[in-house]
């Protein structure tokens, strides 16, 4: 399905989540069936979500229309994954690290200095 589903909505709030994101709500009015299956085939799927007061433009729907994910086939970015095992390897060995995010600046120094020593 690649066709956009626009629905006018009320935002009704969100809930922040352990890792950080937030799952939001919203509300319809009584949708048709089509969209309904549509929607239904999107579930657990990567998509966008465009968010505005009034009605998208032509040019911004055709503008939305165009956008492509940079996810792959486990549903996370490159960088999420890589920051994923990081994780998993600072939980199986800390190297002294008591906070991931510090294990995490450092390891990545570590890659960016590997890659900038290959630069001519």
């Amino acid at each position: 399905m690649s066709e956009t589903i626009l629905l006018p909505a009320i935002y009704e709030g969100s809930r922040d989540l352990k890792d950080r994101s937030k799952k939001l709500t919203f509300q319809t009015n009584e949708i048709t069936p089509e969209q309904a299956a549509n929607l239904q085939m999107m579930v657990q799927q990567f998509c966008y979500l465009a968010i505005k007061l009034e009605p998208f433009t032509k040019e911004q729907t055709e503008v939305i229309n165009s956008l492509k994910n940079d996810f792959d086939e486990f549903g996370k970015t490159h960088a999420q994954r890589m920051r994923a095992v990081l994780y998993r390897l600072w939980e199986q060995s800390n190297e002294g690290y008591k906070d991931f995010n510090l294990y995490y600046a450092f390891k990545m120094e570590g890659f960016i200095s590997h890659l900038k020593q290959k630069l001519i």
